[in-house]
């Protein structure tokens, strides 16, 4: 594995009396692409969340070599961590420029040459710059989403559930989109549901049950062996 950028250990999460996820440890190391699979419920949001210090947790989170665990969600955004939602939460009374731009608030003098960068990752998102982000279609919504991510230019993207609620074409396309960032050198902590298209693409994956890793191991070995993927992926 390349040198660490993202170290968790003992994560412990509670909502009340239940605990949702209980003593998971994981490492993104430089250039890699780890997915956090597991059915709804499992713990995969609970997780990234609680990496971006929106959810309440124990345990440690260190990046680039800094424990992070206390730091509010913004001082973690400026040491180049971007976040990708569930369910996009664009702007949606702003045009898909404008969101784009707020993606780069952090380092506006660079604004316009991200955007570039971004727009020939999304494509099809230069053709619609001017159009409000709430006349765009769901999948258009997620390109916008994780292009506003990358005007960053993160260290490291998290992305919760980027699959979530697109048909099979324009979940193809997203993770086209996501492949050429792993091409260009980016870092991706990918918390999915859908575990045969993130393991086509990951390089390492966990599985969760019940807020606890159940394997973990080379993405490649989880998607050829029967056993697990029959005891914890479903049907691939």
């Amino acid at each position: 594995m390349a040198e660490p950028l993202l170290t968790v250990q003992d994560l412990m999460i509670n909502y009340g009396r239940v605990r949702a996820v209980d003593g998971v440890s994981l490492t993104v190391g430089r250039g890699e692409v780890v997915a956090i699979l597991g059915s709804n419920g499992a713990g995969k949001s609970s997780i990234v969340r609680a990496i971006m210090g929106l959810t309440k947790a124990s345990g440690t989170v260190i990046f680039n070599g800094q424990e992070i665990s206390q730091l509010p969600t913004h001082r973690r955004a400026a040491l180049g961590i971007s976040y990708v939602p569930e369910g996009r939460r664009v702007f949606t009374d702003l045009t898909v420029r404008e969101n784009l731009l707020m993606g780069a608030y952090l380092a506006p003098k660079e604004a316009e040459g991200r955007m570039g960068e971004v727009l020939a990752i999304f494509p099809h998102l230069a053709e619609r710059e001017r159009q409000l982000a709430a006349t765009l279609s769901g999948g258009e919504q997620q390109m916008l989403a994780i292009g506003r991510a990358l005007m960053r230019k993160p260290q490291l993207m998290v992305m919760d559930e980027p699959s979530l609620g697109l048909s099979p074409v324009l979940v193809r396309v997203i993770y086209k989109a996501i492949a050429d960032m792993r091409r260009l050198g980016m870092t991706i902590l990918l918390a999915e549901q859908s575990a045969q298209i993130a393991l086509r693409l990951a390089d390492r994956a966990c599985v969760l049950e019940t807020g606890r890793t159940v394997v973990e191991g080379a993405a490649g070995a989880l998607l050829s062996d029967l056993r697990v993927r029959q005891a914890y992926l479903g049907a691939l």
